[in-house]
């Protein structure tokens, strides 16, 4: 394959499971420079001390122990984390605090900015979560909306092959002859009759609701004869990911203030006929595989291979971060009134979550954890955890 090629295709192909919207305007501060500072590219960490966090609860703490923990199953032989997952090891119950405060030390975050050229603190938090869907094995009735698996004819080279420089993109696409070319995007899948002859997982009762599931990027689907099905994400056509809210704000004269998944959905019923019209307005398409051997308290399984947990996971960037990095994180908002701080681990990855101070919070399974996660886009400030003995550059993605 050669370079022009891969240039001219990357645009296509190197972007992950989508999520949510673009971050808000934030306000820029000359930075005051400060000896101990870590600057790498476009991050900045100054040292910080738990003593000085804001108000947090015992039980969050908890919850992110049990986080880390999980992560721990795939991460502690690495070097970075064998001691501090050695110590997590059978921690006792009102602990979790201490085990953080013991393991590592804590550094505030900032990001350059991209106009200014100064370091900012504040970044974006939106949610996300595990949704249900009723569904069924055969198309008859009301389900008539196919959840796709992976296409035989989606080609991904990866392609640190190419440019070890590269590892973790992907590039996507399918043959024409003897010529690679970009994946169908969502309008040309949707009018692809033979990808529903072998590739349909289940059949939805509800567009919307599966067009939503691949922004979540996992779900259950309770399927019409009773059993309940667990799928998740499995792949993609390589197209970038576009915002509904962005399209809805352009066209449909809504504004930014009122955008949630919630609005969204309440604008399809009131407009059915443009439905597909606003679908197509993001032409990113995910594919699911099914999941099976986990049990039903257990979360999605995220980009770090591991169950996610509820009110203790996120995605972040990988472009910036290690998967398994602990975070603390204060997020606030005033439409709908969010706030809340709380220590968090990175698990997950999205086509939507770019920047060092971006990150999706998993709020969990069903109805009401969806309402919070549709309805979050909060102001977000961070610390990371280093563990103790090691330079903050350990916890950056290799490509930073």
């Amino acid at each position: 394959m050669t370079a022009a090629l891969v240039g001219s295709l990357l645009l296509f192909g190197c972007s992950t499971a989508p999520q949510q919207e673009t971050p808000p305007e934030k306000e820029t501060v000359p930075p005051t420079p400060e000896s101990q500072d870590f600057v790498a590219g476009d991050v900045r960490l100054r040292p910080a001390q738990f003593a000085d966090l804001p108000v947090t609860r015992d039980e969050d703490w908890e919850q992110a122990l049990k986080a880390f923990q999980v992560s721990c199953t795939n991460m502690q032989h690495h070097s970075l984390w064998r001691e501090a997952c050695r110590n997590a090891q059978g921690m006792p119950q009102g602990l979790a605090r201490a085990f953080f405060e013991g393991n590592f030390e804590l550094w505030k975050v900032s990001a350059r900015d991209s106009q200014s050229g100064f370091f900012i603190d504040k970044g974006l938090m939106t949610g996300y979560f595990e949704p249900i869907l009723r569904a069924s094995r055969v198309r008859h009735g009301i389900y008539q909306y196919p959840i796709y698996g992976v296409p035989d004819d989606l080609i991904t080279v990866e392609l640190d092959s190419i440019h070890p420089q590269l590892k973790g993109l992907r590039l996507r696409g399918k043959l024409q002859g003897r010529k690679l070319v970009p994946y169908d995007d969502r309008k040309g899948i949707a009018s692809r009759k033979d990808l529903e002859k072998k590739h349909v997982i289940c059949w939805a009762d509800d567009p919307v609701e599966a067009f939503f599931l691949q922004i979540q990027g996992s779900g259950r689907v309770l399927l019409d004869n009773g059993s309940l099905l667990r799928i998740g994400y499995a792949d993609q056509n390589g197209h970038p990911y576009r915002s509904l809210g962005a399209w809805l704000i352009e066209n449909a004269g809504l504004t930014r203030d009122e955008m949630s998944m919630q609005r969204i959905k309440q604008w399809v019923r009131d407009n059915p006929q443009r439905r597909q019209e606003l679908l197509n307005a993001n032409p990113n398409f995910v594919f699911f595989a099914e999941r099976t051997g986990y049990s039903d308290d257990q979360g999605p399984v995220g980009a770090q291979g591991v169950p996610l947990t509820p009110l203790a996971s996120v995605a972040v960037d990988r472009r910036y971060w290690k998967l398994g990095v602990p975070f603390v994180t204060a997020a606030s908002q005033s439409m709908p009134a969010m706030q809340f701080v709380r220590p968090v681990i990175a698990q997950d990855t999205g086509g939507a979550i770019k920047g060092v101070l971006r990150f999706d919070y998993f709020w969990g399974l069903g109805n009401e954890a969806g309402n919070r996660a549709g309805s979050q886009k909060s102001d977000v400030s961070a610390w990371v955890m280093v563990p103790k003995g090691q330079s903050p550059a350990a916890v950056f993605s290799q490509r930073l």
